[in-house]
């Protein structure tokens, strides 16, 4: 990795930079302290990835690095065992967000994966909206809206399911569905088969926002866009590869959730450096950094903010930044409007002042 650009010992503190965070997954959320609590309160077994060998990085290059990560990822989910557990995963990822200046956060979630604990997919998405509208009422918390996403590894006829069950929630503002997504391993599935899916959502009103351009290149976001005709592309980076693929996401308007830590962990770039973040932002494309799962990589979204630092963006482009980020939520418009009006301030003071106490950030909620 780079060194730090020169004189940034005074540069603004990134942790009250208001944001919005767009690509966070709902297990993948979860602080390391927390898993390891549930697996000692249900009797399970971490493997030492989760333990003394915590964060490590992975391979995926091949599909044997992929089954790596997911086999993690999967170890992590069946420690949440109940409604309380899926309580205790929104509410610490709302307050640990608000505390990186997080003013806006879309939590995706799978309800598939904990409804054997709950009475089914509608109660587990219940559980998740309540508990995202309760925490986005308290000082210091991001308000948080919800992100339904099915997953490649499954049938099509399930992600229809739950773009009906996302349809049915769908609304505005903390506590509410809105958007979908479509998850997974990239090279599963054929993209074009979760169209209708997507018809659905689009329907009710709802973001959409597919997984693709991370372990697939130029070709695959194509299809994307193509079959899906999404409002952002988790992840996307790849599109960078191909000029012309890159002038069709800037044109559509495409949004790309960048998650720089993941890219590295996840063995798409070798190090920071190759992470094309500059040739996107200067290319025209709308980014929003996201952390993706900070379990497993061990990075929040701060530390993504503090990575395009590393990568020379000034103070002002990382406002810039943040602000496309909030354009490219599906934040309350009350909310973006403060938001933007204190990264202004942001942007003025030298840092000391910076912070805007959570009672302001709070009456912002539409």
């Amino acid at each position: 990795m780079s060194a730090p650009p020169s004189g940034t010992s005074g540069v603004r503190d990134t942790a009250t930079l208001p944001k919005a965070h767009l690509h966070l997954h709902f297990t993948g959320s979860m602080r390391v302290t927390t898993v390891r609590e549930m697996s000692k309160a249900h009797g399970l077994r971490l493997p030492s990835a989760l333990g003394a060998d915590w964060p490590v990085t992975f391979e995926t290059r091949d599909e044997r690095g992929w089954f790596r990560f997911q086999s993690l990822y999967d170890v992590a989910r069946h420690c949440v065992r109940g409604e309380a557990d899926m309580r205790r995963i929104v509410r610490e990822a709302a307050l640990d967000d608000g505390a990186e200046g997080s003013r806006w956060l879309e939590l995706q979630v799978d309800p598939t994966s904990y409804a054997p604990f709950v009475g089914g997919i509608t109660p587990a998405l219940e559980i998740v909206l309540d508990e995202a509208a309760a925490v986005s009422r308290e000082p210091g918390a991001a308000q948080v809206g919800v992100i339904v996403a099915a997953s490649r590894m499954r049938h099509e006829l399930e992600a229809r399911t739950l773009a009906r069950l996302a349809a049915r929630y769908a609304g505005e503002g903390p506590g509410a569905v809105v958007g979908f997504g479509l998850s997974n391993d990239e090279r599963r599935g054929e993209t074009e088969a979760f169209a209708p899916a997507f018809s659905i959502a689009r329907r009710a009103g709802l973001a959409l926002v597919p997984h693709a351009g991370e372990l697939l290149g130029p070709d695959a976001v194509e299809r994307t866009l193509t079959s899906l005709g999404p409002d952002r592309l988790g992840h996307g980076v790849r599109s960078v590869e191909d000029p012309r693929t890159l002038d069709r996401v800037v044109e559509d308007g495409v949004a790309l959730e960048v998650c720089p830590g993941s890219n590295i962990s996840l063995g798409v770039y070798d190090d920071i450096d190759d992470v094309p973040l500059r040739r996107l932002v200067d290319a025209g494309a709308t980014i929003a950094l996201g952390a993706d799962d900070p379990l497993i990589f061990g990075s929040r979204l701060q530390a993504q903010y503090e990575v395009a630092r590393l990568l020379e963006f000034s103070d002002a482009e990382l406002a810039d930044l943040a602000r496309a980020s909030l354009r490219a939520s599906r934040a309350p418009g009350k909310v973006r409007e403060t938001a933007y009006a204190d990264i202004d301030a942001w942007l003025e003071g030298d840092g000391a002042d910076d912070a805007v106490g959570a009672d302001a950030r709070n009456s912002a909620s539409a």
